[in-house]
């Protein structure tokens, strides 16, 4: 004999099919096995619990008491039952989870707010969270599993990186409202080579400096600032330099600052969406198939 722990799935459900139809042969029925089956099946189960369940009579079968007291607790346990199936069909496609978003930029401007607000569209029950941070420290947080997927700029990338291209964005000059470029339709590299840049660096950090030398040549005067870009754009607004930004930074309004393009052809910077294939779930999986597929039919990049 089965012991109560060996209790089956099926068998709460040949009891559940029972009591609502009040008879063995149309419970078989609906569930699709034998008459013989079920009522096996049940009379096994009375033996396991020590409890009739069932009055049996000509025209079929009727709950007792002690069967009706039972019947609340199987149809409780296959309601969660059916939950939990619900909750692993979805966490399993993807469709609910949460998705950790490392970022060098803030992920304003366009095209990523597009981007970002056709995935929440078509994924309203994936959450996201951002965390901005400095190259190293995303490196870090992708292979540690503390964020699951990046979005850097091409030249901060790590040599063993897994990414795909989603798009590239112009570069344009931030400088006081009175300095004398802001006079200026458009700029080019030799004109701003002779300013002060204000740039975002740390001890560890100084890619944006290395990536504004790589447009000017050595000789450029930086000033290195563990601060945010809006912190930076503060200095260049009392007049304590210029500084490059994205086109989509550019959107925002600054007191004091201005933007002006930059009449080169390598005036852009490559964004790409970084992640650890090793850690992804159904929804980072879905995440980073659909920015990646999206970026492509727009030809972003």
């Amino acid at each position: 004999m089965q012991s109560l722990s060996d209790m089956e799935i099926r068998d709460l459900m040949y009891l559940e099919a029972s009591a609502a139809t009040g008879n063995f042969t149309r419970a078989a029925k609906s569930l699709g096995i034998n008459t013989s089956t079920i009522s096996r099946r049940v009379g096994r189960f009375e033996d396991e619990l020590g409890l009739a369940l069932f009055e049996r009579g000509h025209g079929g079968v009727r709950l007792t008491s002690g069967g009706k007291a039972v019947l609340a607790h199987i149809q409780r346990a296959l309601a969660e039952l059916d939950a939990i199936r619900h909750a692993s069909d979805q966490n399993g496609n993807g469709i609910v989870g949460k998705v950790r978003l490392g970022v060098r930029m803030p992920p304003i401007g366009e095209p990523l707010c597009d981007l970002l607000s056709g995935w929440r569209a078509k994924h309203p029950r994936v959450g996201l969270t951002i965390a901005e941070m400095n190259e190293w420290e995303i490196q870090a947080a992708v292979q540690e599993r503390r964020v699951d997927v990046a979005l850097m700029t091409s030249h901060t990338l790590w040599p063993d990186a897994v990414t795909a291209p989603l798009y590239r964005e112009r570069i344009v000059a931030a400088v006081p409202c009175e300095h004398p470029l802001a006079e200026q339709e458009a700029l080019d590299w030799k004109r701003l080579r002779k300013e002060t840049f204000l740039v975002q660096g740390w001890d560890n950090s100084q890619s944006a400096q290395a990536f504004y030398a790589s447009f000017m040549g050595c000789g450029v005067k930086f000033q290195c600032h563990a601060a945010s870009k809006q912190s930076v754009f503060a200095l260049i607004a009392a007049g304590f330099g210029i500084t490059l930004a994205t086109a989509s930074q550019a959107e925002v309004v600054f007191p004091g600052v201005v933007y002006r393009p930059i009449r080169e052809d390598n005036a852009w910077v490559q964004v790409e969406l970084v992640w650890c294939p090793e850690a992804e779930d159904p929804a980072i999986g879905r995440f980073v198939a659909y920015m990646r597929d999206e970026a492509l039919s727009r030809r972003l990049f």
